[in-house]
């Protein structure tokens, strides 16, 4: 597992960058008066971090 650790907490932090550049996306579009397209990117925001979460529990369990 330790080299997929290494691999998966890359990817992890790949995640996080993703996940918060799509909030910003999502946060100009409501500012943008676009609401239907920004409650779309934060449902998939959400999703996202629901993943994140998933796979930080998983390296730490798996140090």
């Amino acid at each position: 597992m330790r080299d997929e650790h290494a691999e998966l907490s890359s990817a992890a932090t790949l995640l996080h960058d993703l996940i918060e550049r799509i909030e910003s996306a999502a946060d100009r579009l409501h500012a943008a008066r676009e609401e239907a397209t920004a409650a779309e990117l934060y449902e998939v925001e959400r999703a996202l971090r629901g993943a994140n979460r998933r796979l930080d529990a998983l390296l730490r369990r798996h140090r």
